[in-house]
């Protein structure tokens, strides 16, 4: 099953156009950089191979359908994601997951060294959302999550179309990052099963090489790149008196 967007869907389920990123209110604490006055970047303006990777988890003998499903899915959307060092922290904005809103994504590091980067909501309905990532963004590509009844149980998923958006990144993913990534996708699937009563969910995943070039063309995209914009903490916080 692949959702993807696109089909005969209402206007107001899609972001309306913009030329860059507007950042609004946001949960204190969250370091948004990276993300205000960024274009969005597509898969055509990544520089790595395009992959399409799919994720998904079958919760048994459901209690709740889709939708229901999906609304708690977003309302609660940063506590899935695996915690520790290195592992990103989503900001969703004070407004919710809707189309057109921008969230912002933390990456912690050792010493205090913060990597800032975000989301667009382009699409959003009863039972489905996509993000866009913003130039910058360690992929360019879209991901969407969506939940759909199979008989007696509600299927999740997460499927995404990627490549990296620069040079270092594809490195990076050359040397162990498309397993560390793969791992904390079916983390994240795994938690949102539990959240919904099934805590021994099984997930199955789904990757496949769409095109196997490198954009060349787009190698300059390392000069935006947020991986080498990373910021201190600690020079955010005011002195003490």
């Amino acid at each position: 099953m692949s959702r993807q967007p696109g089909g005969t869907r209402r206007d107001d389920q899609w972001a309306a156009p913009v030329r860059t990123l507007s950042v609004g209110a946001i949960a204190e604490g969250a370091l948004n950089a990276n993300v205000q006055g960024h274009r969005v970047s597509g898969a055509l303006q990544g520089f790595g191979q395009l992959w399409q990777k799919t994720f998904r988890a079958r919760i048994r003998d459901a209690k709740l359908g889709p939708a229901e499903v999906i609304r708690i899915w977003k309302d609660e959307f940063g506590t899935f994601w695996p915690r520790g060092l290195g592992m990103p922290r989503m900001f969703a904005p004070l407004t919710g997951l809707a189309p057109g809103e921008v969230g912002v994504i933390n990456f912690d590091g050792p010493g205090g060294i913060v990597l800032s980067t975000g989301v667009l909501v382009i699409y959003a309905d009863d039972e489905s959302f996509t993000f866009m990532t913003p130039e910058g963004h360690m992929f360019a590509g879209w991901i969407t999550f969506s939940a759909s009844r199979e008989g007696a149980s509600t299927l999740l998923q997460i499927q995404m179309l990627i490549r990296a958006y620069d040079p270092l990144t594809e490195l990076a993913l050359m040397l162990g990052g498309h397993r560390l990534e793969q791992r904390s996708w079916e983390r994240t699937l795994r938690a949102v099963a539990a959240r919904f009563g099934d805590s021994d969910a099984a997930i199955e995943t789904e990757i496949s090489r769409v095109d196997g070039r490198r954009q060349w063309s787009r190698a300059g995209n390392i000069f935006r790149s947020s991986n080498l914009r990373p910021r201190v903490r600690w020079l955010r916080r005011p002195p003490r008196s």
